[in-house]
């Protein structure tokens, strides 16, 4: 195995920074970010050759079982016209769930369970869905360990936002229209109306999927009113986010301010180069990626590993495409929406993107709310401690009657 010495980690942040020094200032704001992972990948690249790295990634991405549930496919049409793709995974009467790689209907019937009697003319009332909104740079696969846990439990529906995941480029923002907050959430409603048109919903969201359901109450807010049971807000903001330094200092973080939005629109527009540049620093991204997701320093290194790829899988000018949109992110006065229904805020205590303390926020102006900080839990905190978020989760469905009390 060939190591890698310490003049090769310096070597490696020389040929980044170059790259970046094309952006001009961009380079110094950027390079204070890029510092902090180099320092953070240092250490293993000192002892772990390049090439037993990129092993080990391919061995992760071949046995780790992450991101593989699937459910019953679907489309919905956003009002521009953009296909936003979806799963659901519906609950049988016996308890047995009808999925992608579940038991058909026919075997769903052959069982011994007791024979369903419907009056003639009678429908059946829907049931209760759970609506899983992903965050910014991931995909519906970000949920997996609630969505496996609540197999068979719930009827559940996961989508892609636009340009995210399976879903389709955002036709609008592919004429030129800037992507924001307020279209995300009409196009929730619009994944709504399609995969669960009736029947009482439970909305949870991470980060920017939490943003989401904040647009969809501020535009529907009637739909809020009368269909919602229970909310989950998971490491989430209602805005100021502009406010947020990243972990930075100071004088670092306003110059990232100054120069990302530009920086990142000048690389969305060389995205083959700017693809080529993150398979060349790896290693440097994935300790940007594991600085940012995590808090705690004992990540399994296959939940880190699916994080990256969740990560990797967002073209440069889908990430540059989306940025300006949380800076002008305010959906505070949409809170009083869910005042009146069961409210789950959770949120990592080390979470350097959308800090606790814009949970907190959310919960001043939800008296009634349950606010949960999660220690040593960063951003991805349902992937790094997934157990306490779907423990919570479960908890809130037991209290609006959707699951049976017990239940883990």
């Amino acid at each position: 195995m060939s190591e890698t010495s310490a003049e090769d980690v310096v070597a490696t942040a020389a040929v980044a920074a170059a790259g970046w020094r094309r952006a001009g200032i961009a380079g110094a704001a950027i390079g204070v970010i890029a510092a902090g992972a180099a320092a953070g990948v240092a250490v293993e690249r000192l002892t772990v050759g390049r090439g037993m790295r990129k092993k080990a990634r391919l061995a992760l991405d071949a046995s780790g079982p992450y991101g593989s549930l699937r459910g019953r496919p679907g489309r919905a049409v956003a009002d521009d016209g953009t296909e936003l793709y979806y799963e659901v995974d519906e609950t049988e009467p016996d308890g047995g769930t009808s999925r992608a790689g579940g038991r058909s209907g026919a075997e769903a019937g052959a069982g011994s369970g007791p024979r369903r009697r419907r009056l003639f003319g009678s429908k059946d009332p829907a049931p209760l869905t759970v609506v899983f909104s992903h965050g910014y740079c991931l995909s519906q696969d970000s949920w997996h360990f609630q969505r496996a846990a609540l197999r068979g439990l719930v009827r559940t529906v996961h989508w892609d936002q636009r340009s995210h995941g399976r879903s389709e480029r955002g036709r609008a923002q592919a004429e030129g229209v800037p992507v924001g907050i307020d279209q995300l959430g009409r196009d929730l409603r619009a994944v709504i109306d399609a995969a669960a048109p009736e029947g009482p919903l439970v909305l949870v969201g991470h980060s920017m999927g939490g943003m989401t359901m904040m647009a969809l109450a501020d535009r529907y807010p009637e739909l809020i009113r009368d269909r919602v049971a229970a909310v989950a807000f998971v490491g989430t903001s209602s805005g100021k986010l502009g406010e947020v330094n990243f972990g930075l200092p100071v004088a670092g973080v306003n110059a990232v301010r100054r120069v990302l939005p530009g920086v990142l629109k000048a690389l969305g527009s060389q995205t083959e180069l700017v693809e080529r540049g993150r398979r060349a620093t790896a290693d440097l991204f994935a300790g940007l990626i594991k600085r940012y997701s995590f808090g705690s320093r004992d990540v399994d290194p296959a939940v880190a590993r699916f994080a990256e790829r969740l990560i990797e899988s967002t073209p440069i000018d889908v990430v540059a495409e989306f940025y300006p949109a949380f800076t002008e992110h305010d959906k505070s006065g949409a809170l009083p929406a869910f005042r009146d229904i069961p409210v789950l805020i959770l949120a990592g205590d080390k979470d350097l993107v959308t800090p606790s303390s814009h949970s907190e926020a959310i919960a001043d102006e939800l008296a009634d709310a349950e606010l949960v900080i999660v220690p040593d839990a960063g951003h991805l905190v349902m992937l790094e401690h997934p157990e306490t978020v779907t423990d919570r989760l479960a908890d809130l469905l037991v209290r609006i009657g959707a699951v049976p009390p017990g239940t883990r």
